[in-house]
């Protein structure tokens, strides 16, 4: 019996069921981290954005549209103060868009380059202007012929450029009454200082000038504009018997009395003269190029800065003069 009793003995099978986590399990403690990980890299990212300089987004944005480029020229860092996480950055805290990219001070150097390039020009051209009229001084003088008409050669710099005035004496004029034929010692000074000029490349402008005087008909016929201008054009002529280019002579043009060299005595025979303005840079650009009151003859591009052209000769009316 015990042996059956034995034999009958039942066997128990655990088994074990598995199932969710109870409500302290750590499953979802992973799923937390992961999603804390990644708000803190999104508000680390709005962080570095907000205190990254203007000057180091602009060089990432030109590292990322040419990273060669960049890296090479540029020692491949960003254009701005990446060390500083102060809005503008580097020493200057006032600044607010941080350092200035390499790149981008070229165009303002350039344009002050281009301003003391331009000054300097202008200096250079003045002096070689005034030593242009110590030349004529010095050719009047060491001219026998010349230097007993000294008196009537006024030299001065203006806006334009070197001004050589010949003016008339009394006792001695550069014409004839109402005539615009030379005369010959005026023929013989005019063609001394044609050869001074050949020293220069700069263009010319002939003015002649009469005093108030009236001439002829007047308005209505043959007056001092016309006078003047024929004057102006004689004189030309003569500067180019003495060695000087036609190209040279940029404009003639006939002023009358218009303005006088004795504005306190319309009548004085200096207000009668011959001009010539041995022009610079700028009144040479001023003549090519549109201005607020007028529009002046311009050239195209491809062309150089200053153009041959025939001379021009100009008259207008106004009051006669001699």
């Amino acid at each position: 019996m015990a042996g059956d009793a034995k034999k009958l003995q039942p066997i128990i099978v655990k088994k074990v069921k598995k199932g969710g986590h109870a409500a302290h399990g750590g499953a979802w403690k992973i799923a937390y981290a992961d999603f804390v990980t990644a708000m803190m890299a999104f508000f680390l990212l709005m962080w570095l954005l907000g205190s990254t300089s203007e000057g180091d987004k602009k060089g990432i944005a030109d590292y990322f549209q040419s990273p060669l480029k960049v890296a090479l020229l540029n020692g491949g860092s960003g254009s701005g103060d990446s060390s500083s996480i102060l809005k503008g950055g580097g020493t200057d805290l006032t600044r607010s868009h941080g350092q200035v990219k390499r790149g981008d001070v070229e165009a303002p150097r350039n344009t002050i380059n281009l301003q003391a390039l331009r000054h300097e020009q202008r200096v250079a051209e003045a002096t070689r202007l005034q030593e242009l009229s110590e030349q004529v001084e010095s050719e009047l003088k060491n001219n026998p012929k010349l230097a007993q008409y000294a008196s009537q050669i006024k030299l001065d710099l203006t806006r334009d450029g070197l001004r050589i005035q010949i003016v008339d004496e009394l006792s001695r004029p550069m014409f004839d009454s109402g005539s615009a034929v030379v005369k010959p010692y005026m023929r013989e000074l005019l063609r001394a200082i044609g050869s001074v000029l050949l020293e220069v490349p700069n263009r010319l402008t002939l003015e002649g000038h009469t005093d108030a005087q009236p001439f002829g008909a007047g308005g209505a016929g043959y007056s001092n504009w016309e006078l003047s201008a024929d004057r102006a054009n004689a004189s030309r002529r003569e500067l180019v018997a003495g060695g000087l280019t036609e190209e040279r002579v940029l404009r003639v043009q006939g002023l009358a009395s218009s303005q006088p060299f004795n504005r306190d005595d319309p009548l004085d025979p200096q207000n009668r003269r011959i001009s010539i303005i041995v022009m610079n840079r700028d009144a040479e650009d001023r003549f090519y190029r549109p201005t607020a009151d007028r529009v002046e003859p311009q050239q195209p591009e491809t062309e150089p800065s200053i153009r041959p052209q025939k001379p021009t000769l100009v008259s207008s009316p106004a009051e006669p003069g001699r």
